[in-house]
C-alpha cells in the first residue's frame, strides 16, 4: 500500500487529539485515533472538579465544531466557564461520538518506529511508513502502518516530583500514602476528610496550585483546624500571583487573585526558596527537608503541584529534535521558555516550530511543551490546523497565523529560579526578594510558621 494510503495516526483522544482528527478530516485525510483510556478526554476527567479559566468559546475547535454540527449538537454558551467534567461529557465525548471508529478506545501506544528501520539506519528511511505498536485493553499486542504521526497524548501521565533537583526526593517513594500530585475534589467526602482539620503542603506556583490553595482556604473557613504551608522554589515578587486584572483572560487572573486572598486571609503561610531533597516521616507526619537544611514543622498531607513532564519512552527510536532543556521542539522551545521570561503571551505558531528531523512526526498541544507551563487550548487547535494543513500539501495555510492569544499580563524577569541577591521590584515579572526565607502572610495565620 503507497504510504499515503495509510491513515494519520493521532496518539490520545483528549481534547488537541480530537481536534488533530476533525482537521484531518476536513482535508481530506483517514485519522485513527488511539486513546489508552476507556472513553474521550480520559485525563480531563480526572480533574472534572476543576473549572477552566478559558471559556467555551475559547474551547471548542472550529473543525470540530463543523463536524458536530449535522448530529444535532448544541453549542455551551461561549461566555460560560466549563469544568472538566462539562467539557469532557458537553464536547469531548460527543466529537469522539461523531468521529465514529476512527477513534478506538483502550488502545495505548508503547513504541512508534519506522518500518523495518530503528534510529540508526538512514537508507530509504522517509520512504518507509511509521509502524505503531498497540498494546489493547484485552492485553492483545500489534502492530500498525501510518503514513504520519500525531502525538497529542498530554503530560497528564507523569507529574514533576517534589524534589528541587527534578527527581523524586529522598523518602518521597515511601511516603506516597500521604502525597498527591492532583488538585482535591473537596465536594467528594473521602477526600474532603482527607484534608479536613488537617495541615497540608501545597508544593508549586502555578494554576493548579492556585485552585488547591483556594480550594482549601475555602475548606479552612468552616474548618478552623485546616491550615495550608505554600512551599515555592522561588521568591514572592511581582508575578507570583499571575496577571491579576491585567489578565485578558479574567477568570486565570482571578484564580490568581484567590490564591492571594487565601494567604492574605491567613488560611496559609508561603514558604520561599525552598527546595525540597527529603521528606521525612514524623510518627504520622511529614517532615519536608529543603538543599539548605531548612526543616518545615510537620504536616498531614502534602499536594505536590510542581508541573508535568512528557513520556519520551515509546518514541525512542524517532529522530526528535527536542530542546535539552525543556524537552520540547527546538524551534518552539524559545517561545515558551521561562528560563527567559515568565509572560504566558506565545507566539502562535504552527509546523515550522513543531517539525523535527524525523519527517511527519508531531507533538503537539501539552506535549509539544514539554516541561513549560501556560498552554492554552486554543494553541493547541492552531497547532493542528497548521499540522492537517501541511499534511494536506497546503503549505501557505500551514504556515498562515490564525490565532492572536490573550495576554496574561505578567511579562518579563526571571522565570524559574530566583537568584538570592536578586532585587525585589514593583509589578516586575519573576522579581525576586532577598535571600530565600520562611514568611508568614496574613493575620489569621497561628503563631508558628513552618520555618525553622
Amino acid at each position: 500500500m503507497p504510504t499515503t494510503d495509510l491513515p494519520t495516526v493521532v496518539i490520545g483522544a483528549g481534547p488537541i487529539g480530537l481536534a488533530a482528527a476533525a482537521h484531518l478530516v476536513e482535508r481530506g485525510i483517514e485519522p485513527l485515533v488511539l486513546e489508552a483510556g476507556e472513553g474521550a478526554g480520559s485525563a480531563v476527567r480526572e480533574w472534572s472538579h476543576v473549572r477552566l479559566f478559558s471559556t467555551w468559546a475559547e474551547l471548542v475547535d472550529p473543525a470540530a465544531e463543523k463536524l458536530l454540527a449535522p448530529t444535532g449538537w448544541i453549542t455551551p454558551d461561549g461566555a460560560t466557564y466549563p469544568t472538566g467534567g462539562d467539557w469532557a461529557a458537553r464536547y469531548l465525548q460527543p466529537l469522539a461520538d461523531a468521529l465514529g471508529d476512527k477513534v478506538r478506545f483502550g488502545a495505548r501506544v508503547t513504541g512508534v518506529s519506522r518500518l523495518g528501520r530503528d534510529r540508526v539506519v538512514d537508507a530509504g528511511r522517509e520512504d518507509q511508513p511509521f509502524t505503531v505498536h498497540v498494546t489493547n485493553a484485552d492485553g492483545i499486542e500489534e502492530r500498525l502502518t501510518a503514513r504520519a504521526v500525531i502525538d497529542a497524548s498530554g503530560t497528564w501521565s507523569t507529574p514533576s516530583p517534589i524534589g528541587g533537583d527534578g527527581l523524586p526526593a529522598l523518602g518521597e517513594r515511601t511516603a506516597s500514602d500521604r502525597i498527591s500530585y492532583r488538585v482535591p475534589d473537596l465536594k467528594d467526602p473521602a477526600v474532603r476528610a482527607r484534608y479536613e482539620s488537617k495541615r497540608t503542603a501545597v508544593i508549586g506556583s502555578g494554576a493548579s496550585a492556585f485552585t488547591a490553595l483556594a480550594h482549601l482556604a475555602d475548606l479552612a473557613k468552616d474548618s478552623p483546624n485546616t491550615h495550608v504551608v505554600w512551599v515555592l522554589r522561588r521568591g514572592i515578587g511581582g508575578s507570583t500571583f499571575g496577571g491579576g486584572e491585567a489578565d485578558q483572560l479574567p477568570a486565570r487572573g482571578a484564580l490568581g487573585l484567590a490564591a492571594k486572598a487565601a494567604v492574605d486571609d491567613g488560611y496559609a503561610d508561603a514558604v520561599t526558596g525552598f527546595r525540597t531533597t527529603t521528606v521525612e516521616q514524623s510518627g504520622h507526619q511529614l517532615v519536608l527537608v529543603a538543599e539548605d537544611g531548612r526543616r518545615l514543622a510537620p504536616v498531614d498531607e502534602a499536594i505536590v503541584l510542581t508541573g508535568f513532564r512528557p513520556d519520551l519512552s515509546f518514541l525512542a527510536e524517532l529522530r526528535l529534535g527536542l530542546d535539552e532543556r525543556l524537552q520540547a521542539p527546538v524551534e518552539l522551545a524559545p517561545l515558551i521558555d521561562p528560563n527567559v521570561h515568565s509572560c504566558g503571551t506565545v507566539y502562535p505558531h504552527g509546523v515550522n516550530q513543531l517539525s523535527h528531523p524525523e519527517k511527519d512526526i508531531y507533538l503537539v498541544g501539552m506535549k509539544s511543551y514539554g516541561r513549560a507551563p501556560t498552554f492554552l487550548a486554543m494553541t493547541g487547535y492552531e497547532q493542528v490546523r497548521s499540522v492537517a494543513a501541511a499534511l494536506a500539501g497546503d503549505q501557505e495555510a500551514a504556515e498562515r497565523v490564525e490565532l492572536t492569544l490573550p495576554d496574561t499580563g505578567v511579562c518579563g524577569g526571571a522565570g524559574l529560579f530566583d537568584e538570592p541577591d536578586a532585587t525585589k521590584t514593583e509589578g516586575a515579572g519573576g522579581g525576586c526578594c532577598a535571600a530565600p526565607s520562611t514568611l508568614q502572610i496574613g493575620v489569621r495565620a497561628p503563631a508558628t510558621s513552618g520555618g525553622c
